[in-house]
């Protein structure tokens, strides 16, 4: 599948194992000032390439875009946008920071008038782009407005595109009084990219000396042509990579490309992962938190992809952190970078114009994990002891130095630190870990374990912990629970015996890790971790096909992974038959790099079998590789795979393991129509 800008239907990903499971950990951190757009004289901070030197987007630009959730459907119009508006005001998200109320594609007519004029489509617009614009203006807003560096835009429609209609355009835009353009990359007749948005960068110039109209320029390369290592004199963001999809594969693949970039970004000069999601479904809650967080670290453009008309609490809770937000806005205007990521544990820091560092914790995989740095690791001075904010708690602690958590399956705890010399006034920080395993059978016992560990230069007092799940499940101590005092950098152990109801349906569950102590002021502090049990049922004895069991997780690069069908990326059940190399096969997995399917075999299974390879479908398109992991090993792979390879042989013996992981790669030229088909896929058990 193309990118995103070729504006194919959304496209989500199941997320099985970790979908409702998890709550952010309730660990500690401190009040953090409200995000403030600097001064025009800011100086922007170094990078490769001038920045175009104008006083615009000194912070990342926050705002709203509607693409993510309208796409070109007929609820996008005049009504929305002004409602948007409204929203921003009476919803405080104008307060947070939010400007932009940003017009995506489909606002214009397919064809430019006489004069080779833009049209604004009369149905969505009755009132003209202007009568819009004045409104969001009147509101104490911006607005923005979207085309293409190509004769057409990325719409099927074939709405105009700006190229070799660039003066006329941005004086169009100027005069409507437009202050942001995303400018994309469709229908580019293969014109070379720094020429095509440096002649539009021109001719926006223009558009401004004439009319006093400043203008953000938005760069929708997608990261073909490296923008970040030119577009600093051109735009004042770049699109660094593909679109984003409402998914957790493809929020993290894009964070994964956008992070190695921090040297680029600075005032005026953006790297932009793409929009938003949150909000729209696809993810859940602590997803969203994490992609929020991870955003705001990496001074990305915050702009909403969700229809704020529809929103939930809960969305509205996490756009309008404003102690976040002020991670993204930092006036200093440094992206975070990564301090260190093994096995899907990431720390990544950020340094902020007080001299405190806002600090990720982050965990891309499916299972609580412990994530630790220090602050002098993170670049603090040394200090007998530091603050530490929680930006999700909201609140305060003392740590002696150690800054960690055990952190949900896809969550991140984000902390601001600093060297505070009323560290003392803080209680301890403390960190609930579990260990354990995370799958049982109904009725069968399963160990678990937690700990209470105090961080802080102080100690913890009078400590208690708890362990709570669902009605119905045995839980019991087998060791204290409780103790007097902890003094810094101990720990309280606790050893559990958790046993399912002998009924319990296959599914997750979620236990609770509780705990409470207090000061040595006598000051009340907790903490708490959400996490997930499994209640699994092993494969039947012989032989079973992968399609006909139920999967403990499925991860997908673009729409479910699908039974018996190749991938269709939108919705579950539109795919089609899985074909290799002209060969129908009626059993197996389509799934569309990167992917993960994960099943759980107990021990009892010897051997896993599939053909493989790119599905027919992509034509001379995808490029993938194909991996069975038994645990923690890898026992079996492909080479990379084409359209133009017969489907291939796998077989690996998995005897022993617990679960047995299906791991779908992308070849290298990034995860475009990389449809892999598990052809045959079974387990002999």
């Amino acid at each position: 599948m193309r990118h995103r800008c070729f504006r194919p239907a959304r496209r989500r990903v199941i997320g099985a194992l970790s979908a409702g499971l998890l709550a952010t950990v309730g660990l500690a951190l401190p009040a953090v000032a409200q995000p403030a757009h600097p001064a025009e004289g800011t100086s922007p901070a170094s990078a490769p390439g001038a920045a175009p030197g104008d006083g615009l987007a000194l912070t990342p630009p926050m705002g709203f875009n509607n693409w993510n959730s309208t796409h070109c459907r007929a609820e996008f119009n005049e009504a929305m946008v002004k409602g948007i508006a409204d929203i921003f005001v009476a919803k405080g998200l104008k307060d947070a920071g939010y400007q932009y109320v940003n017009l995506d594609d489909c606002w214009a007519l397919p064809q430019r008038d006489a004069n080779g004029k833009l049209v604004p489509d009369p149905v969505r617009f009755p009132n003209g782009i202007k009568a819009v614009a004045d409104y969001v203006h009147a509101k104490g807003l911006k607005i923005g407005i979207y085309t293409s560096a190509g004769t057409k835009t990325c719409n099927s429609a074939g709405f105009p595109g700006g190229l070799g209609h660039e003066k006329s355009d941005a004086q169009q835009f100027a005069d409507w009084g437009i202050d942001y353009l995303k400018y994309d990359n469709c229908n580019n007749q293969g014109v070379d990219a720094k020429q095509r948005y440096r002649t539009m960068r021109d001719a926006l110039k223009a558009a401004t000396e004439t009319t006093g109209r400043p203008i953000v320029y938005s760069i929708c390369e997608w990261g073909q042509n490296k923008p970040w290592e030119w577009a600093g004199e051109v735009g004042h963001l770049w699109r660094t990579t593909g679109d984003i999809s409402d998914s957790w594969g493809s929020m993290l693949s894009i964070a994964k490309q956008n992070l190695p970039l921090a040297k680029y970004a600075g005032p005026g000069h953006w790297n932009d992962p793409d929009m938003l999601e949150v909000g729209n479904g696809g993810m859940t809650a602590t997803e969203y938190r994490s992609h929020f967080s991870l955003w705001s670290i990496m001074a990305a453009p915050l702009l909403i992809g969700t229809d704020l008309r529809k929103a939930n609490a809960e969305t509205y809770e996490i756009l309008g952190n404003h102690e976040v937000i002020a991670v993204d806005q930092d006036p200093l205007g440094k992206q975070g970078t990564v301090v260190s990521s093994e096995g899907g544990r990431w720390v990544i820091a950020k340094e902020m114009a007080d001299g405190s560092r806002a600090i990720a914790l982050f965990n891309e995989t499916d299972r609580p994990q412990h994530i630790a740095t220090t602050a002098t690791g993170v670049g603090l001075p040394r200090a007998t002891a530091y603050r530490l904010r929680d930006l999700w708690s909201h609140k305060d602690y003392n740590t002696a130095g150690a800054i960690s958590a055990t952190v949900p399956a896809h969550g991140t705890v984000l902390y601001r630190a600093s060297a505070d010399t009323r560290w003392a006034s803080y209680p301890p920080a403390a960190e609930l870990g579990l260990d354990g395993t995370a799958l049982t059978e109904a009725g069968a016992a399963a160990k678990i374990d937690t700990t209470l560990t105090d961080l802080g230069r102080t100690p913890a007092q009078q400590v208690s912990v708890r362990l709570t799940g669902p009605d119905g499940w045995q839980i019991k101590a087998t060791s204290p629970t409780r103790s007097a005092s902890l003094p810094s950098g101990s720990k309280l152990a606790t050893r559990w015996q958790v046993t399912a109801p002998a009924g319990a349906a296959p599914g997750a569950y979620d236990l609770t890790v509780s705990a409470d102590y207090r000061s040595p002021g006598g000051d009340k502090a907790a903490a708490r971790l959400v996490s997930a049990v499994h209640v699994v049922v092993a494969p039947p004895s012989g032989s079973s096909y992968a399609s006909d069991l139920p999967w403990l997780s499925a991860l997908n690069g673009w729409g479910p992974v699908e039974k018996n069908t190749s991938v269709g990326e939108n919705e579950a059940g539109d795919g089609h038959p899985l074909t290799l190399g002209g060969t129908s096969y009626d059993k197996g997995l389509g799934v569309h790099a990167p992917s993960e399917v994960t099943y759980y075999t107990g021990g009892r299974c010897s051997r896993f079998t599939a053909q493989v390879g790119v599905d027919d479908e992509e034509g001379t398109a995808g490029t993938v590789g194909f991996e069975v992991w038994a645990d923690d090993t890898k026992v079996a792979s492909s080479k990379t795979l084409t359209n133009a390879d017969p489907a291939t042989a796998l077989d690996a013996a998995i005897g022993g393991a617990k679960t047995v992981r299906l791991v779908v790669t992308d070849g290298g030229d990034d995860v475009t129509s990389d449809h892999g088909d598990w052809a045959d896929a079974a387990f002999t058990c």
